[in-house]
């Protein structure tokens, strides 16, 4: 299983997201998603997310907070674990991405971009500001099969209708 970081800056009503468009052979072409990747060998979660988005974005976090786990199962590709988290502080200026497009969105325009199906229910948990939570996300190709929720399986029609957005 990878282990991965994910992150949502948030500032003034809008966050922080990636429009990957810049990698060849990338399994989010075309999607807008946060700031993070793949933990490295000995690397805390936190030491990644912090690597990551200063990677990504030139920015320092100064304060974000664990939010979930959430479990990709989408084969052929590998298992993963992603941790995901949000940020409310940070030092520096923003810098071009090599893997695409960052760009500050209002949240209320977030669920209308191409986004993963799966994306769209756990954004619907950190704007509601849901407790920590696990979710296990199946996919087969880009449709997704499975969600569950802290152990309990989701109606997924009623999933990607969280909040009743």
């Amino acid at each position: 299983m990878l282990n991965t970081t994910l992150c949502y800056l948030e500032r003034d009503g809008q966050v922080l997201l990636l429009h990957r468009t810049s990698k060849n052979r990338d399994v989010n072409a075309g999607k807008w998603i946060g700031v993070g990747g793949k933990c490295r060998e000995g690397e805390s979660p936190e030491e990644c997310l912090c690597r990551e988005v200063w990677e990504e974005t030139g920015l320092t976090l100064t304060a974000y907070r664990f939010r979930g786990i959430v479990t990709f199962s989408a084969p052929p590709w590998p298992g993963e674990y992603m941790f995901l988290y949000t940020a409310s502080g940070w030092t520096g200026d923003l810098t071009d991405c090599p893997e695409g497009e960052l760009a500050w969105i209002p949240k209320g325009d977030v669920l209308s971009l191409p986004l993963w199906e799966g994306d769209r229910i756990f954004l619907r948990l950190l704007e509601e500001d849901a407790p920590f939570f696990s979710l296990k996300l199946c996919y087969e190709g880009d449709a997704l099969r499975r969600a569950v929720l802290d152990g309990t399986e989701l109606n997924l029609e009623q999933a990607l209708n969280l909040g009743g957005k």
